[in-house]
């Protein structure tokens, strides 16, 4: 098998070990090291963020010797060994060698062991125990149910130039920015009625790349694809940090699937969970027999939540090795953005926790400081090394400034997820039509405090799962009200300012809750409601794109403005959408009733020509197509303030978009 390390090459500049050093090739193990002094103190002071060049295993030549480079971190362990199917799982066969500065760190060359061996460290722990486990750096896992390592490297030849020298714009906060959340087992299966069957990462990306180039999505966002052993976590309860899931391929049939992306012009957002992991016997827990990447308090240390476990954010060691994993993803497989899962539980002491389940800071407040210290620092290594990508909070709580840099004193994410917009948005929908004037402050008010982040407008799959019903059955209404509704959610998303989100299945109006165990409902497609309704939201985005006053102030004062909030009582909504060029302006108009209004009047100032250029009751998307404007007619009321007065007609349920 040819060599996958790239990490191989990157220390053939240096000046190899075995030139400085005397290398004892008589023994099982040899003698070897990749680190540095100054990796050392980097490690243990929180600052390495390489730590995937020299952790894990490393397939290497040692006085002209094929082998492969073992090294982990075991701080409370006693003895250390590489067992595999080379030495028949003998604990005894390949000791590794402690350094002698104290760092924790066992490691070794071992001869004519080379790419696709499976393997684990058996470690004599902490208090006698003996426990095997994978290694937190490796790069390939054995599927489950099986648990071992496998020797391997990420090394792939990349061909997504252009999108790589392109994306500082594709990426940016003044772009369209529409994302499609994926899982990536569940959305398309060989066969839909067995959990066990996945496709491969060259079918996935034969099918989903120019699925979502036709429905039009600037991004796409994959649920964790680090190794996990359990699919019911959907990937959030990770084992192997530094490996894409081996259910659909090799790391580099991953890397493979993400050059498809970047070549079709799209761009991959990854889930990430610095978080918490889990206590499955071969993963991070009680890793040498005692807490090593967990707080040992467990009241920091365990999340009643979830069932898991805290990462300990003081240690250095811990710290490293977070931060070179996000690095990691960005550096060997190009990813764009990490989506960061469950901030709110990192930065709060207090969250979930009942009183006495928690201790202060040292302040006397909430907050969990060194994890808040860890999330600047991820942000500003991430923003240094990759100025081109987006870093993205998913974070429920009003914890100020997450998406502000950190030297306003933020914390440094690039958006975060705007949680408080999809509750009161869909509690909003969820109401029959003719009470919605009554709770019209509650639609409103997501631009109230809309600019103190940069918001992502998030329908993920936490809303259609555990009983809270799929997004059509969200809506009130017989069916065709249902679909109409919908349209008219999906069109305020795509023209409220803030990036979008939509998680797959929601753009045909999946009928029922995602199942992970299945795949989406594709029959339905079969149906011109569900298809009308995948051509309404291709059409969303197309219009998202091609109108630079829906994205280019998505973020910023100027790009949004209310025009008549007194018409409250009617469920009547309108506002104009300004991009650099007021030529551009948009105006969107949004019937909440199921009476068709004709003849509405609106006041605008600016602009005397208007078009429609979108309305969700067209007749491709499933609507009547009977109340549009092929005209529309415009009053100057005052040539000094250039405004105007419209005279429109708005459909049941529908929205109207004029340019």
């Amino acid at each position: 098998m040819e060599n996958t390390n790239d990490d191989a090459q990157h220390h053939v500049q240096h000046k190899k070990y075995e030139d400085l050093h005397f290398v004892d090739s008589t023994k099982s193990v040899w003698n070897y090291s990749l680190f540095s002094d100054e990796d050392i103190s980097n490690f243990q002071n929180g600052t390495h963020y390489r730590l995937y060049e020299l952790f894990g295993n490393k397939q290497l030549e040692v006085l002209n010797t094929q082998g492969t480079y073992f090294a982990v971190w075991a701080p409370n362990a006693t003895q250390v060994s590489v067992i595999g199917n080379f030495n028949n799982w003998d604990n005894e066969a390949h000791k590794l060698f402690v350094r002698l500065d104290k760092s924790g760190i066992w490691e070794g060359f071992i001869p004519n062991v080379w790419s696709g061996e499976s393997y684990k460290y058996h470690i004599h722990g902490y208090g006698g125990t003996q426990l095997d486990k994978g290694d937190p750096f490796a790069q390939l896992w054995e599927k489950r149910p099986l648990t071992a390592s496998i020797t391997w490297g990420t090394f792939y030849e990349w061909t997504d130039e252009t999108w790589m020298k392109q994306r500082k714009k594709n990426n940016a906060l003044t772009s369209p920015f529409s994302v499609y959340e994926v899982h990536l087992a569940s959305w398309m299966r060989p066969d839909k009625n067995d959990e066990e069957s996945y496709n491969t990462y060259e079918q996935i990306s034969e099918r989903l790349v120019p699925y979502v180039q036709q429905m039009g999505f600037t991004h796409v966002e994959f649920m964790p694809v680090m190794e996990h052993p359990f699919d019911g976590s959907w990937g959030y309860q990770g084992t192997g940090y530094y490996a894409p899931t081996s259910r659909f391929g090799s790391p580099q049939d991953f890397a493979a699937m993400v050059n498809a992306f970047h070549n079709a012009g799209i761009g991959v957002i990854l889930d990430w969970v610095p978080s918490h992991f889990p206590y499955d016997a071969h993963g991070l827990f009680m890793f040498d027999g005692t807490h090593t990447y967990e707080y040992a308090d467990m009241r920091k240390g365990y999340h009643p939540d979830w069932n898991s476990y805290v990462f300990n954010y003081k240690r250095g060691e811990v710290k490293s090795f977070l931060i070179s994993n996000a690095r990691f993803w960005c550096d060997r497989f190009h990813a764009d953005g990490l989506r960061v899962d469950a901030v709110s539980s990192m930065l709060r002491l207090d969250y979930s926790r009942k009183e006495g389940q928690w201790e202060p800071n040292e302040f006397g407040g909430n907050g969990n400081i060194e994890a808040i210290a860890f999330i600047k620092d991820l942000n500003e290594t991430l923003y240094r090394d990759f100025p081109d990508i987006q870093t993205i909070a998913e974070e429920a709580s009003d914890w100020p400034g997450i998406s502000r840099p950190t030297f306003e004193d933020g914390l440094g994410f690039g958006m975060k997820w705007m949680m408080g917009w999809m509750h009161d948005t869909l509690d909003y929908f969820k109401m029959e039509p003719s009470l919605r004037h009554l709770i019209q402050n509650k639609f409103t008010f997501s631009m109230m405090y809309f600019y103190d982040e940069n918001f992502m407008l998030p329908l993920s799959h936490d809303e259609v799962v555990h009983g809270k019903s799929p997004m059509l059955y969200k809506m009130p209404g017989d069916e065709w009200q249902k679909f109409a509704n919908l349209r008219l959610l999906y069109t305020y998303m795509f023209t409220h300012p803030g990036a979008k989100l939509l998680f797959m299945g929601n753009e045909f109006a999946a009928t029922s809750e995602w199942n992970y165990k299945s795949e989406l409902q594709w029959e339905l497609l079969q149906y011109v409601s569900h298809g009308g309704m995948k051509y309404c939201v291709q059409k969303l985005n197309k219009l998202y794109r091609n109108e630079p006053a829906l994205y280019e102030k998505q973020f910023i004062q100027g790009g949004f403005e209310w025009l008549d909030l007194t018409k409250g009582s009617y469920a009547v909504i309108g506002y104009k959408r300004m991009g650099n060029n007021p030529e551009d302006d948009v105006l969107v108009i949004l019937n909440m009733t199921t009476q068709v209004r004709n003849d509405w009047e609106i006041y605008v100032h600016g602009k005397g020509e208007w078009q429609e250029i979108f309305n969700s009751n067209s007749k491709e998307f499933w609507g009547t197509g009977d109340v549009y404007n092929p005209q529309i007619r415009t009053e100057l009321m005052n040539e000094e303030t250039k405004a105007y007065k419209l005279t429109i007609n708005l459909p049941a349920l529908g929205a109207v978009v004029l340019r």
